[in-house]
């Protein structure tokens, strides 16, 4: 059995699917471990340090690979280069991407989706959505702080007091709660709001204050896997009445709102924008999925009336070493999985749940019920 851990095509993925400590655990497994060469550069792991763990550095580290590993969705060019039937496993991005899911079911291979991994206790430790929103959470901070032109914590000092930050999160998943910690430890005045009631005390268990509408649509307002569900126009009025006049008030505002599949809902308008502060920062982690703040550009920091909106791309990524070894624990749990211990041989479970809600293609076809082209009746 042979697993190749890619080079990523794409320049701007500075991230790696496998480092020197999981190439080490996939080797105990009973497989051959194949790298291309430069894979971990950006995530400052050397050539070496795989080799010095057990794998081969080669250029055909993916022919012949029973399975393929990547941080992004492979584009047709990488999968001439795959062996037919071989399980390719990344963050395949498969919303509105049905080309690309064609593509996959071409090639012949096995993708798997490490985003649609099922919120089930079993699964935590292969969850990438939180493994990589927890650092980008981190990261916001971090970013805003940079772009903020005064200090986060209350300084007195013999020439007078600075006066501590105020740090609004809008939207407390993973990503809000790494938000609200790190803000807190850098001194700032920390509130936060999300549409489910269940995280208000861990809002308050991090010393930040909630702010919220709570009604009675606001109590029932998260779905069965843990998602927020979307609010009735009227909810959302109320709710953006009273986010708007606390977002005047704000040094930082940070957004981590979104929705699997749908665009990110719009939570600061132009209006709210023009009624900050000049020095004031918004960091919108919901760029790549349109943008929950009007006026932010993907890739950009953007300056309006003083205010500045940083839209970062791939913010998980701005930690690559971080990040790259969180998610390839996440992809060497999920090789557990696939993989039989005493056989040392891939032994597919399709009746397991965490292969079926992670399939998407199989034999050539796009099996997954959320992608598979819909027939006629």
């Amino acid at each position: 059995m042979k697993i190749a851990i890619c080079a990523e095509a794409d320049a701007a993925e500075p991230r790696v699917a496998g480092t020197p400590e999981t190439v080490k655990k996939i080797k105990a497994l009973g497989a051959d471990v194949a790298v291309e060469p430069g894979a971990g550069l950006k995530s400052g792991i050397l050539d070496a340090d795989y080799e010095a763990a057990g794998a081969t550095v080669s250029r055909d580290a993916v022919r012949d690979a029973d399975i393929v590993l990547k941080v992004r969705r492979p584009n047709e060019m990488e999968l001439t280069a795959y062996k037919k039937g071989a399980l390719v496993i990344a963050i395949m991005d498969p919303y509105g991407h049905e080309a690309a899911l064609a593509a996959l079911a071409r090639a012949g291979v096995v993708a798997f989706a490490m985003e649609l991994m099922p919120r089930i206790t079993r699964a935590q430790v292969m969850d990438v959505l939180s493994s990589q929103a927890n650092l980008a959470g981190y990261r916001a901070v971090i970013d805003a702080a940079a772009e903020y032109g005064r200090a986060f914590p209350m300084m007195m000092t013999p020439a007078g007091t600075v006066p501590a930050a105020k740090a609004f999160i809008m939207g407390v998943g993973v990503a809000g709660l790494q938000a609200i910690a790190t803000a807190r430890r850098l001194g700032a005045i920390v509130t936060a709001t999300d549409v489910r009631p269940a995280v208000k005390e861990q809002v308050a268990s991090l010393g930040a204050k909630f702010i919220a509408v709570e009604d009675e649509e606001f109590k029932q307002a998260e779905t069965a896997g843990g998602y927020a569900k979307e609010m009735s126009k009227e909810y959302q009025a109320k709710q953006a009445a009273l986010v708007a006049e606390h977002v005047k008030k704000q040094d930082i505002v940070i957004t981590t709102a979104l929705i699997p599949g749908r665009p990110a809902p719009r939570l600061i308008t132009a209006e709210m924008v023009a009624s900050m502060k000049p020095g004031s920062v918004i960091v919108d982690l919901a760029v790549e999925r349109g943008g929950n703040v009007e006026g932010a550009k993907p890739g950009a920091v953007v300056e309006i009336n003083g205010v500045k909106i940083v839209g970062h791309l791939n913010v998980a990524g701005r930690l690559a070493a971080s990040s790259s070894a969180l998610y390839a624990k996440n992809l060497y749990a999920f090789l557990e999985v696939l993989i039989d211990k005493k056989t040392k041989a891939i032994a597919l479970n399709w009746d397991d749940e965490i292969v079926k809600a992670t399939a998407l293609t199989k034999d050539g076809a796009v099996v997954h019920p959320n992608f598979a082209p819909k027939t006629a009746a």
